[in-house]
């Protein structure tokens, strides 16, 4: 069962989680959803990566300001991790510079929207479920339909 574990840093990172839970489970991709903070419970965070990644999944770590979070799950972890910071218009939005600048040997990948993330994650799992790459083929096929139609549309319009 293609599984992706999302952490958020607090509670105020919820809506934004559940975002990518929606899109995720329009690809056949379970999610589960925890909070832990890489700053304040590190030992919390490292035992819910530690019970998780005895499974196939793929981390989706939320974090906005100082984004301790992706960095930090991803170097206990073998398995991939996506950081999705929520964006912020506080300090013109510089803060996404801490998911993006990471020390040797950590490599969060970083991707900004909710549905992208959730894709990117999906696109990982696929590679060993069958149920998980048809949905993927389904939603492309749709989204290139939808640009066609449009395009069409607008030259006979």
């Amino acid at each position: 069962m293609a599984k992706a574990v999302i952490i958020m840093g607090s509670k105020s990172d919820l809506q934004w989680c559940e975002k990518i839970k929606e899109n995720l489970s329009k690809l056949g991709v379970v999610s589960i959803l925890r909070i832990a903070s890489a700053h304040k419970v590190p030992i919390k965070c490292y035992e819910i990566i530690k019970e998780y990644e005895k499974e196939k999944v793929v981390f989706i770590t939320i974090a906005g300001r100082s984004n301790a979070l992706s960095g930090f799950a991803d170097a206990q972890t073998w398995c991939p991790v996506i950081a999705c910071p929520p964006y912020s218009d506080k300090f013109a939005g510089s803060d996404i510079y801490s998911s993006l600048r990471m020390p040797s040997s950590v490599a969060p990948m970083t991707v900004l929207e909710p549905a992208n993330a959730a894709l990117a994650a999906a696109k990982i799992l696929a590679m060993s479920d069958d149920i998980v790459r048809d949905r993927i083929k389904a939603y492309q096929k749709e989204a290139r339909k939808t640009l066609e139609k449009d395009d069409k549309d607008l030259c006979n319009g």
